[in-house]
């Protein structure tokens, strides 16, 4: 029967589809992680740096107040970046598009690897810390714009799978760093411009690479009202002429919010239809990063020193650690379709609020009891597991799937901006957190994961396999609302499928 093939065809990962993720999140994603990790090892020898050059200037050496503020400033310039790139999510998608707008992304990626790499020859720290703040412009703009791309290319069978495909490279960026970061590598005298610089090869593939793969549809139609390039594109995609009942879903989204217009910030936080929506991104989002995954990092060195382990081991341990996370990350792709997000997130929201709780406790009796060390390295290396099969790659996808096109831009801005100031936020407080509590700092962090847990059982819904529509329409229920838009009168003629009460009223030509 004819409407069989498209329901047959759907769960094929296509090798353009497939390229498009692998280049999108390689020159994006990749780079936010190994621009996380990139200065951890080399940090003494940029200290060094910055303290000769200010001595080859002012014929002293700069005070250790001094030294200590200019290296912080280094570090939080990337989250402080980071946030203002997502600031710059919407009004960029819009204009340029999702590909457009990665394409843009890249100068401020190759720039700074220029001014990183020729910081030391230049003498100049301070273009270390400009570089730093336009590498987090990059990775605000990466990590809101990816998963939206990946999102609108995918059919909704994969986009589960190729939504967690951007946490990965940013898991890969960060053991690259890693392992780049390696004193016998990269992290010496000589080398460590070049391992700040790598990060420009990713941006330049992308930007030589990408242009060869299509814009997201849903943009193409919606916005830029191009049905033949929005076809032609789905086709690609796909794998096949009959992507009718792709341009049918697409169409239903649009009707839905052709009343609405393009929704700002402003405008996101005022819609009654949209409240459970935002609280939610809000919530996963702050949970993620103030989980404490940036604080078990920086926590992880001091645990496995106390272990035992030699000083000049330590990194490979470190390294080991980003594999474990990698793996772990590499599996969320593989089951995200299977187990569901809501799972995959009340799972690792779990087994993180185990951690900390344990982790606190070994932390506090590892000085009375022998093998208590090792209980806490276990801790770490459960802590990295859960966080990698939920905190980490879901909350991204989720942002993709519970709004719709007209009010995505602005969600990212929101979801990406609450990210970026609590990882400001962590990296600011967690070391007078440290100060003040010692091993106890981390039962903050537990609080933090069973809040969240308990939020995502009782409010967050499961939205594996369904269309955006639909998913709106379990949210048009939470919010007590009639219609997708109740303030606009056009809606009331709009279809039972785009209006419905309940999740499985839409006609079934448009259930791909």
């Amino acid at each position: 029967m004819p409407q069989q093939d498209p329901i047959k065809k759907e769960g094929r990962l296509t090798l353009v589809l497939a390229l498009a993720t692998l280049i999108a999140a390689f020159g994006s994603s990749f780079q936010y992680g190994y621009n996380v990790a990139a200065v951890n090892s080399p940090a003494e020898l940029m200290k060094e740096f910055y303290n000769d050059t200010y001595y080859s200037r002012a014929g002293e050496y700069i005070s250790e107040f001094s030294l200590t503020l200019l290296w912080s400033i280094s570090v939080s310039m990337f989250p402080f970046g980071g946030f203002l790139g997502s600031l710059m999510v919407g009004p960029l998608v819009n204009k340029l598009g999702r590909k457009g707008t990665l394409l843009f992304n890249n100068i401020f990626s190759i720039v700074p690897a220029v001014l990183m790499g020729s910081s030391k020859t230049a003498r100049s720290f301070e273009m270390i810390i400009l570089a730093r703040l336009l590498v987090g412009i990059c990775a605000g703009l990466s990590s809101n714009v990816v998963p939206m791309y990946l999102g609108e290319l995918a059919p909704k069978n994969l986009r589960g799978a190729l939504g967690v495909v951007p946490q990965l490279f940013i898991t890969i960026g960060i053991l690259v760093a890693q392992i780049f970061g390696l004193r016998g590598i990269l992290a010496n005298e000589e080398g460590w411009p070049i391992l700040l610089g790598v990060t420009g090869i990713p941006a330049a593939l992308q930007l030589l690479l990408l242009p060869l793969f299509p814009e997201s549809p849903r943009y193409l139609l919606i916005q830029k009202k191009d049905e033949a390039a929005a076809r032609n594109a789905l086709k690609r995609l796909r794998g096949w002429d009959d992507v009718g009942a792709d341009i049918e879903e697409i169409r239903l989204e649009d009707e839905a919010e052709k009343a609405a217009g393009f929704i700002s910030v402003l405008k996101l936080f005022g819609m009654k239809s949209l409240r459970w929506q935002v609280i939610s991104i809000i919530v996963l989002m702050g949970g993620q990063q103030l989980s404490g995954v940036n604080a078990i990092y920086y926590y992880a060195d001091q645990i496995y020193l106390s272990a035992g382990v030699k000083d000049q081991d330590v990194q490979y341990v470190t390294v080991g650690t980003g594999a474990v996370n990698v793996l772990m990350t590499i599996c969320a792709v593989f089951v995200v379709e299977y187990l569901g997000r809501r799972f995959l997130l009340l799972l690792g929201f779990t087994i993180c609020f185990t951690s900390c709780c344990v982790l606190t406790l070994a932390l506090a009796l590892q000085d009375t009891v022998s093998w208590m060390p090792y209980i806490s390295i276990a801790c770490v290396i459960c802590y990295v597991i859960g966080h990698a099969l939920g905190p980490s790659p879901i909350p991204a996808l989720l942002i993709t799937e519970i709004f719709l096109q007209s009010s995505r831009p602005s969600a990212f801005m929101v979801g990406g901006s609450v990210h970026w100031l609590s990882n400001f936020a962590v990296g600011l407080l967690f070391p007078f957190i440290q100060v003040g509590l010692g091993p106890y700092s981390f039962i903050i962090f537990a609080m933090i994961c069973l809040l969240t847990t308990i939020y995502i059982f009782l409010v967050v819904p499961e939205t594996k396999g369904k269309t955006f529509v639909e998913i709106n329409q379990i949210f048009t229920k939470m919010n007590k609302v009639s219609e997708v838009h109740p303030e606009k009168e056009d809606l009331k003629d709009l279809p039972l499928s785009v209006v419905g009460r309940n999740e499985e009223a839409p006609v079934k030509r448009i259930r791909l």
